[in-house]
């Protein structure tokens, strides 16, 4: 019901050609982008490699699911034979993400070690592909959409939000997966379960969220309509509940970092 209006091929010329204008403005060559086998880098890699400029896709896997494995190298193939100014490389990160492992203390806290280390990893990709982005004088493409970005806050900060643009940042997740079906993304991308892959296992987005995308985007969408938590009922009411609470404790993430303004008098 929400995307009957949203119109696919132009939404994706006009991401395209953003893009391109941005490079060209910019004066840089190329971008760089990290793939993990899932659709939000799926699509935004090929949205880049369409615009014809040089595009250098990087793994970075740490202890990473074979299944994710898989599917960001069935991407990347499809990628290469597609486009010709796409080209890939690998970087295991796994040995240092080890060596720092074993450089810094733990608590008893077992799960806020964890959740920490899964931030360490986002923030070990993000040096890694401003490593290369430099380099090649490239630029770093976020891979984030509008409810992660902008809604419940699910990525990490100067990790996987430390990028240099966000070109599908203002789509809704459901919109991503339409881009994707328009673009060729392989099917195996386009329907698996979205997952950060920050622990290591199989857990989900859905998992670690509480509720769907496609729930939270209805979540999102009445709330900017001005709805409250007295307008929902049963699961509904509960996805809500699980929205208005992200948005809430995620507002470091999604607002600018805060400025201690002095005043004029004293300076």
């Amino acid at each position: 019901m929400m995307n009957q209006n949203f119109q696919t091929e132009a939404v994706t010329r006009h991401i395209v050609d953003w893009l391109k204008n941005y490079a060209v403005m910019s004066g840089i060559k190329g971008f760089t982008i990290g793939i993990s086998g899932g659709i939000d880098s799926a699509v935004t890699s090929t949205l880049c490699a369409q615009t014809g400029l040089p595009l250098l896709c990087v793994e970075m896997p740490i202890h990473q699911a074979a299944s994710q494995v898989d599917r960001a190298q069935e991407h990347l193939a499809f990628l290469k034979a597609t486009y010709p100014n796409v080209t890939s490389t690998l970087a295991d990160l796994t040995s240092t993400f080890d060596l720092f492992t074993q450089q810094v203390p733990t608590t008893e806290d077992e799960q806020l070690v964890a959740l920490t280390l899964a931030n360490t990893r986002a923030r070990l990709r993000m040096t890694t592909l401003y490593y290369y982005a430099g380099i090649h004088r490239y630029l770093v493409v976020g891979t984030g959409n509008k409810i992660e970005d902008f809604g419940v806050g699910f990525f990490t900060k100067y990790g996987d939000g430390g990028v240099d643009i966000s070109p599908i940042a203002d789509l809704l997740k459901s919109q991503v997966r339409l881009i994707g079906e328009f673009l060729n993304v392989p099917d195996s991308i386009i329907q698996a379960k979205p997952t950060d892959g920050l622990f290591g296992d199989d857990r989900t987005d859905e998992d670690q969220l509480g509720a769907t995308y496609d729930e939270l985007e209805v979540a999102m969408l009445a709330a900017e309509q001005g709805k409250t938590i007295e307008d929902f009922q049963g699961r509904a009411r509960d996805v809500f509940t699980i929205y208005t609470r992200l948005n809430r404790i995620n507002q470091h993430k999604i607002k600018p970092i805060p400025v201690c303004t002095i005043p004029q008098q004293l300076k």
